[in-house]
């Protein structure tokens, strides 16, 4: 495989440095980084990104992630070794991302994770997640390589 085009933040240098800062942000808020792991890992699945699930299995591995956990990932609402707001992240993370397939995030999934998470750690997760949407449709269009770059 080859890349159709070089790492667009590469090609808008003025692009990278606000990017890194509300990746930063994001990572530092109250959802736990391990959370975020999971949900960036399952989101990239559905898009089929190859680069970050290549980048943030190892990463997410390097920080004591299971590989149990990652096995199972795509299973996680039959696994039992998620925690109720890890499912409510990933469920709210699968309904986001998948918008096309329904008019809006129902209210059931909202809730949910309400349940779980205060609005600051709701809005910290609502802006992680289309990041990373926006990080997956960037190399996929573009056909990033998994391993030959990192943002």
């Amino acid at each position: 495989m080859q890349a159709r085009l070089k790492n667009p933040a590469t090609l808008v240098p003025e692009a990278m440095q606000p990017i890194m800062t509300l990746v930063k942000s994001l990572q530092n808020g109250k959802i736990p980084p391990r959370t975020l792991g999971l949900v960036h890992a399952r989101i990239s699945q559905i898009n089929g990104c190859a680069v970050c699930l290549d980048m943030h299995a190892r990463q997410e591995k390097k920080a004591g992630e299971l590989d149990e956990r990652l096995i199972v990932l795509a299973g996680w609402r039959d696994a039992p070794s998620f925690t109720e707001a890890e499912r409510a992240a990933l469920a709210l993370a699968e309904a986001e991302t998948r918008l096309a397939d329904r008019a809006d995030v129902p209210d059931d999934v909202w809730n949910e994770a309400a349940r779980h998470f205060d609005e600051q750690a709701l809005a910290q997760l609502v802006l992680y997640i289309g990041l990373i949407n926006m990080f997956n449709r960037v190399n996929v269009t573009t056909r990033q390589v998994a391993g030959a770059q990192s943002w």
